[in-house]
């Protein structure tokens, strides 16, 4: 079954990032399915996602997972950083 969690973090306000959306099966299609339409790459991490599913909707990650997130977050910079640099040649 599809799984999927959707997190934001906005430094100036949040104290850690958020759960935007999750789910299982039809809903992890949905939540997908949007990612790809604005563009927002996919970070592949069963056991992340497993315990990111247990987080409320807009509520804070929990201290534990910080590192696995920021992990992810690097990751997502990292992309971005390397998108921009093939666009400017």
């Amino acid at each position: 079954m599809q799984k999927a969690v959707a997190l934001a973090y906005d430094m100036q306000v949040d104290i850690a990032p958020k759960v935007l959306a999750s789910g299982k099966g039809a809903i992890a299609e949905r939540i997908i399915q949007k990612a790809k339409e604005f563009d927002v790459p996919l970070f592949a991490n069963e056991e992340l996602v497993n315990m990111l599913l247990q987080v409320e909707i807009d509520e804070h990650i929990p201290t534990e997972l910080y590192e696995a997130v920021v992990r992810v977050f690097v990751w997502l910079n990292t992309l971005e950083q390397d998108s921009q640099m093939s666009k400017s040649l």
